[in-house]
This record gives C-alpha cells, sequence and structure tokens, in this order.
C-alpha cells in the first residue's frame, strides 16, 4: 500500500543508451524513483510492475514508437502523465500528442535539466490534484452526492456503485428510467469519473428532434447536401471526439437511422451526409430511454444488434417513489440551486412540508419535485418553506394521508381531477382520456404533460396527430 512518503516514479523511454542513463541518473538525484525503457514495447512490460507517476519518453523508436506507446496507454484508461522529448522539426507532432493523446508536455531536444524538473513536478502536482477530486467524488457517493445526483437510500447507492464502477471504463452504458428520474445526470457523472472527463460531453435529444435532422445532427453534413445545409457542419460524434456523447431517449431514433448508428459504432468512423470520406472516432457512447427497449424490439420499432451494442453496461434508474427517504437530501441540494438561480434566501423546508412530499406518489419524479421546489422558494423568498408555499393539489394531503394515484383502476370522465372508466373501455380509450385530462391540467402545456406522464414529447405528439385523425370528418 502506497503512502504520501512512497518516492514517485518515473519511466523514461529512450532508445539510446547514452541518452536514456543521463536522464535517468539526472532525474534520481532530484530524489524521484526511475525505471529505464528501451522503447514503448519495453516500457509497457516495465509498467506492468513498475507503476510510473511519470513518463518521459522519445518519439521515434524501434518495436514500439512513443506516439503508439502513448495511444496504448490511453486506451487502457489511467495513463500516468507523460512529457514528450521532440528533436527539431517535430513541433507539430508533439502538439498533436498533447491534444489527442493526453500527454502533458514536450521537451524539444538536448532537454534542458531545469525545464525538464520543472514540468515532472508540475505533472506530479496535476495528477495528484486529479486524483483527488475522484477520490472525493466518489466519497461523497457513499455519503450520498455524486456529481449532480443525490440520494442515500439503498436505490440510490446501488446506482451510484453501478456509475463508479464503469466510469474508468470505454464501455458503452445504457442508462434506463422513467421520465425526470436524471439520466442525463446519471451520464454525465460516468463522464466527469472517467478519463475522457476534460473532453467534451454532447447530448442529443433523439425525441426532439425531427426525422429529417436527426442524421444530420449525429452525424454531421456537407455543404449542399440537402435543401437548407448552407455550410458544413459537424455532426454530435466529431463534438464528441475524445469525449463522451449521450444518446437521450434512444427508443425514438428511425429505423433507418439505428442502422446507420450502428455502422458507426462499429467501425467507429463517421462521415457527414454529403461527404466523401470518413473521420476516426475516439467516442465514448451512453444511451437513455425511458420507454422499455424489448417491447420495441418485439414490436420491430428498434433493432435488436442495436441493442446489444448499447446493453454493454446497463444503469437502471429507480423512479422518485420507490427512494422517498430521499426527499430530505433532495429538497436540501435542490434549494441550494433555487438560491443561486433566482437569488432568494430560503435555507430549509418545514417538517411537516416534508411529510407532505414524502406522501405524493411523483408521477414527474425529480423533475417534478424540482419543480415544486422552484415555484415554493420563489413564494417564500427566505426563510423557510410552509406548507402555504406548496402547489394547491399537496394542501389536501397535509393530514398525512397518501393522495390516490394520477389515474384509478378505470378512466374515461374527469372528476375533480381523477379519471374514471366504465368496465369494457378500450385500453385506447382510456390512454386517451388520461392524455386529455393530463392536458387539460396543464393548461395544454405540452411539455408538462409529457414530463407528468413519463413519456417523450415526440410521443405525446404522434398520440395527439393519431386522434386528430380519428376525429376528422369520415374517420373509421
Amino acid at each position: 500500500m502506497e503512502t504520501e512518503h512512497t518516492p514517485t516514479r518515473v519511466l523514461v523511454v529512450d532508445d539510446e543508451d547514452s541518452q536514456r542513463t543521463a536522464l535517468a541518473g539526472m532525474i534520481a538525484l532530484w530524489g524521484y524513483s526511475v525505471e529505464t525503457a528501451t522503447d514503448g514495447q519495453d516500457a509497457l512490460e516495465k509498467l506492468a510492475t513498475f507503476r510510473a507517476h511519470v513518463i518521459v519518453t522519445d518519439l521515434n523508436m524501434p518495436r514500439m514508437t512513443g506516439q503508439e506507446l502513448l495511444q496504448r496507454l490511453k486506451d487502457q484508461g489511467g495513463a500516468p502523465a507523460a512529457i514528450v522529448q521532440t528533436a527539431f522539426g517535430s513541433l507539430e507532432t508533439a502538439l498533436s500528442l498533447i491534444h489527442d493523446l493526453g500527454a502533458f508536455w514536450f521537451l524539444e531536444k538536448p532537454v534542458q535539466s531545469q525545464a525538464l524538473r520543472l514540468l515532472i513536478e508540475r505533472a506530479v502536482a496535476q495528477q495528484g490534484l486529479a486524483e483527488h477530486a475522484e477520490r472525493l467524488e466518489r466519497e461523497l457517493g457513499y455519503h450520498g452526492i455524486l456529481g449532480e445526483m443525490t440520494g442515500g437510500s439503498p436505490k440510490m447507492q446501488e446506482v451510484f456503485a453501478l456509475i463508479q464502477q464503469v466510469a474508468p471504463s470505454r464501455a458503452a452504458v445504457l442508462i434506463t428510467g422513467e421520465s425526470g428520474t436524471g439520466k442525463e445526470l446519471a451520464a454525465r457523472a460516468i463522464h466527469n469519473l472517467s478519463p475522457r472527463r476534460s473532453a467534451p460531453f454532447v447530448a442529443i435529444n433523439c425525441a426532439a428532434l425531427p426525422d429529417t435532422l436527426i442524421e444530420s445532427e449525429l452525424f454531421g453534413h456537407e455543404k449542399g447536401a440537402f435543401t437548407g445545409a448552407l455550410e458544413r457542419r459537424a455532426g454530435c460524434f466529431e463534438l464528441a471526439q475524445h469525449g463522451t456523447v449521450l444518446l437521450d431517449e434512444i427508443g425514438d431514433m428511425p429505423l433507418g437511422t439505428q442502422a446507420k448508428l450502428l455502422r458507426v459504432l462499429e467501425d467507429q468512423r463517421v462521415r457527414r451526409l454529403g461527404g466523401k470520406t470518413e473521420t476516426q472516432l475516439d467516442v465514448r457512447v451512453i444511451a437513455s430511454t425511458n420507454s422499455p427497449l424489448d417491447v420495441s424490439m418485439r414490436e420491430g420499432k428498434f433493432r435488436e444488434d442495436l441493442f446489444y451494442r448499447l446493453n454493454v453496461f446497463p444503469v437502471p434508474l429507480p423512479p422518485l417513489r420507490e427512494r422517498l427517504e430521499d426527499i430530505p437530501e433532495l429538497v436540501s441540494a435542490l434549494l441550494a440551486d433555487m438560491n443561486r438561480k433566482h437569488s432568494t434566501k430560503v435555507t430549509e423546508a418545514a417538517h411537516n412540508v416534508l411529510e407532505v412530499l414524502r406522501t405524493h406518489s411523483w408521477p414527474g419524479n425529480v423533475r417534478e419535485l424540482r419543480n415544486v421546489i422552484e415555484r415554493a422558494a420563489i413564494l417564500a423568498g427566505e426563510g423557510t418553506i410552509r406548507l402555504e408555499h406548496l402547489p394547491p393539489s399537496f394542501h389536501h394531503t397535509a393530514g398525512g394521508a397518501r393522495p390516490a394515484p394520477p389515474v384509478s383502476s378505470g378512466a374515461s370522465a374527469s372528476n375533480g381531477g381523477e379519471l374514471r372508466v366504465p368496465v369494457g373501455s378500450t385500453i385506447e380509450h382510456a390512454e386517451r382520456a388520461l392524455i386529455e385530462l393530463t392536458l387539460e391540467h396543464t393548461k395544454n402545456n405540452k411539455t408538462r404533460a409529457a414530463e407528468i406522464l413519463g413519456i417523450s414529447q415526440k410521443t405525446l405528439f404522434n398520440k395527439l396527430r393519431e386522434y386528430g385523425a380519428q376525429d376528422a370528418p369520415g374517420a373509421a
């Protein structure tokens, strides 16, 4: 086990005996533990037992170059900080290594001793800060906080453990959960705990884009590729190079686009619409969905091969109603956010308010709770949130009784916010009645209605178009 007194380990990689020996001796005099390797292949073998904090490597070497070594280390994850030695005229290559492979810095030969010593010190300090931040992030997870996610319940601790396990890897992740459970927050937590944390995180909502635009958003397009393509544009995969792309609501992606996405994931190459060349990708893919993809596969709406390509590491998020014990911590975190956003000075929620919140069914999950707390914080302004600051629909639960669920056992006519349907009604009839009553409740706010119903906006719009066609003159 390492302690704070363990000397920093430096691996010197150079095929020239005199250069390698001189660098190793000089670095050892500065108090570092030093090991040497004759080329990239030798370095990989040495690193199996010598866990270096910093690598000082030449570029041009036999068997495996310095560039190939850094690529291999990056692919493995958790690479040490690397300082690259460059010969005259290879500055462009060195800068490319810093940008593409995460090298810490470069030095032109002959290496200046003071410059090298300073770079090693800075590389060690930066790596120490990164490790401390990651360790702190993981420790917070055990106390109910991971990134922007909050929850000390057993269910959320399971989620945090899964995120911490998969984050350092390159594996594709499929996050599942109802609308409003925090799927994008989970994806960001995975990215921020990964070696890609300093690279871009790009999210695209597959349900919010028309079928005609989604391929352009994903893969990019060349000027003139289609009507309206007035200039070249990079897609989400190119924008997320060396980072992470989140394919949100993947279940709503058109079948034709699914086939093209599968090809990109398998080849790790992307071609812009209208383009003739392909771009090599280094992107980690996370997908999320609020709909059961197994049902979509049986209905022929989602490709089975794409599902298995994305579902390498599933992370299911529980709905808020299954972790009501997390509400006090969630409220505290949300209040801190609202105070920053609205310049309010609300310190807490009263005990009876928390009791009422714990008896709600939360069909909109954490997103709905956020809306309730935001409204209450604005009304309170400062001090404590009281019952009168909650929406009117919460007031009748102050006695502690759990409210009736949004839909009773049947549904057709509305009565006081409930749906009732006579026995014999079809599922389609009940579904339509529920959607119409929810839209009435939200004053036709379709975004809010979709959140409450736990469906995507695209699904809601499709349902409304379907109802419109049924009501049209001459419709069956």
